[in-house]
This record gives structure tokens, sequence and C-alpha cells, in this order.
């Protein structure tokens, strides 16, 4: 089947999907700041380029989206047409993220997903719940959980 679009109005509407600051990942960043961790963003020099890097907790959080990163939720779907470039596609995408935590774990570095369907179109006590639970991953994982005095 034929995209129902013009080339150039495709290439438009895919030119204005983001690659950072998407609006699921500030949701994270704003969340966890609220919480009180302190982060530094992209992750340079680390395999993966991490969307937040928490260096107190020597942690790094990825926040994918389902589509991109070939989740199995509802949210991912091959496309109908061009089935074959973007299986390729987002089948070298999981690939390249499982070598970028494979070798983050390698150095030391805890590894957190946050995916996309645990955020988008739920409500908001969800989303904070989701973010919480990524507090206390977090929090568990680096051995640093509070505990409640005896």
């Amino acid at each position: 089947m034929a995209d129902i679009i013009s080339p150039e109005r495709r290439s438009a509407l895919m030119s204005r999907i983001r690659g950072k600051d998407t609006k699921i990942e500030l949701e994270v960043r704003h969340g966890l700041h609220a919480l009180g961790f302190r982060y530094r963003l992209g992750g340079a020099g680390l395999p993966g380029r991490p969307d937040i890097v928490l260096p107190k907790y020597r942690t790094v959080v990825f926040v994918h989206g389902c589509f991109w990163h070939q989740h199995g939720c509802h949210l991912f779907r091959l496309p109908k047409t061009r089935t074959e470039f973007w299986k390729a596609k987002v089948d070298a995408n999981r690939v390249r993220d499982l070598r970028a935590e494979a070798q983050l774990r390698e150095l030391g570095w805890h590894v957190e997903t946050v995916w996309e369907c645990q955020l988008r179109g739920k409500a908001d006590s969800e989303r904070s719940e989701a973010i919480l639970a990524l507090a206390r991953s977090v929090k568990r994982r680096s051995g640093q959980v509070s505990r409640p005095p005896r």
C-alpha cells in the first residue's frame, strides 16, 4: 500500500520527531528532580548516551520510545509499508541498546529503562507511581535505601 501523503510532507512530519527533551523524558526528569534527585543530561562519554545520569547513585536512565526501541507493548507495531526497512531499523536499535547496556554494566553503572507506555496516556497518579517506582529502584540498586527508624 502506498503512503497517502507526499514524500515531502512525510519528511516534514518525520523531521518533527524529537530525539531528546521529549515530553516523556521531561516528565521523568521533573519527577526525579521533585523527589530530590540531581542528575546530568546527555551521558556524553558513556556508551549509548543515556538520557539521565545520576552520578551519586552510579545509575543511568534511558527513556525509550516503544516504537523506536521495539518494546513488546501495545504501542509497538511495525508499519505495513516498507516492513523490511523498519524491521531492520528497530532490530538494529534493539541490538545497540543491549550492547550499550552491557558496556555500562561492565563499567559499574546501574541501568534503568523507562518505557513510553509506562507514562503515555496514563492518569496522573499512575505516572507519579511509575516515577516513584523508578526512584525506589535507583535507591535500592545503589544500596542507599532509606529504612524507617526503629
